[in-house]
């Protein structure tokens, strides 16, 4: 069960609902003020944040392209590292040049770069950083340049411009991948947990209510596709969808889904929470907490059955084929 994020080069839990599962006679486990605080957070289902990397950029040409989408090509305001506010066209040109890209570029396209297979080093990462709908969007800001500040400042190079165009509102945070004394930025699974644990700290610094645990934990299954994908798909013109939606459909067609070898992983997975979830109700009993032990039992209640994303999308293709059925039927009888 996945829930542990580094921290200086260590992988820590988060919240280990593991130990809980093994607590054994009621009354062994302890639970610090950190540990309390988010299970009422979990178990209160407060917003989770959104931190993910997307299209970085591997040329010159390509960093001065992205930084043009974030300011809406001059319309938004870009803030740097250095504390300035930058709007209006051609400044990102001044701002990849200030950045020394050629250099960083001529790094990457050493030896080591030129075998094949290798993909091109990223000159630049794209960080998202988003809330719900309804999260006042500068708070967000706010906290989204404390999170920058803290993680990049005097080590990589950054810019970041907040976006309200959309139902919820996010910030483009560009960090150089070189740092300034030459190390290169590494986005790992674990790096990106660790990230969402401190942005959803400094987001509760500025009052918003945030929370940053693991998918699984939550009792949620929903995995996203692949950025090319997704924006494929918002388009109405993903291949990939089309051609898994048709098999899915041609399965249904011959009585039913394949058998899917994920959802033994899922289930178990599933089973593991469901324990961890009751040790921690558990342990709050033993310490006096009934009322959040309640909670938690209601948290669990609440879960919805663990879905492939097949079954999901076999269920969703089945609704329509209904819907398109009662609109034929409402159509004769008219």
């Amino acid at each position: 069960m996945p829930n542990r994020a580094t921290k200086g080069g260590r992988e820590e839990p988060l919240l280990d609902l593991r130990s809980f599962a093994r607590t054994g006679p009621a009354g062994r486990v302890r639970l610090s003020p950190a540990q309390l605080e988010q299970i009422v957070r979990t178990g209160s289902r407060t917003p989770e944040v959104v931190v993910k990397v997307s299209r970085g950029a591997t040329s010159a040409a390509g960093v001065i392209a992205h930084l043009r989408y974030i300011d809406r090509n001059g319309r938004l305001e870009i803030e740097t590292d250095e504390g300035e506010h930058l709007k209006g066209k051609g400044i990102e040109k001044d701002l990849a040049d200030d950045w020394d890209l050629d250099s960083a570029n001529a790094q990457g396209r050493g030896p080591y770069r030129g075998k094949a297979g290798r993909k091109p080093a990223r000159l630049v990462h794209n960080v998202i950083l988003s809330m719900p709908k309804g999260t006042p969007p500068e708070k967000l800001l706010l906290a989204s340049r404390d999170f920058a500040r803290e993680q990049f400042a005097l080590k990589h190079r950054y810019a970041l411009a907040m976006h309200t165009d959309q139902d919820h509102p996010h910030v483009h945070l560009v960090v150089k991948a070189m740092s300034e004394d030459g190390k290169r930025l590494n986005i790992r699974k674990a790096t990106l947990r660790e990230w969402r644990r401190l942005f959803a700290q400094h987001l509760r610094a500025h009052g918003i209510a945030a929370n940053a645990t693991e998918r699984a934990v939550r009792g949620q299954t929903r995995s996203s596709f692949k950025d090319g994908i997704h924006r494929a798909s918002l388009r109405g013109d993903s291949r990939y969808l089309r051609e898994r939606v048709q098999r899915l459909a041609e399965e249904l067609r011959d009585g039913g889904l394949k058998r899917n070898p994920g959802k033994a992983k899922l289930l178990a997975t599933r089973g593991d929470v469901i324990a961890g979830w009751h040790g921690v109700a558990d342990a709050l009993l033993a310490a006096g907490q009934s009322a959040i032990a309640e909670k938690i039992w209601g948290f669990i209640g609440g879960m919805r059955r663990p879905l492939t994303t097949d079954e999901r999308l076999a269920s969703k293709l089945e609704e329509r084929t209904r819907t398109r059925e009662r609109e034929r039927q409402e159509e004769r009888t008219r």
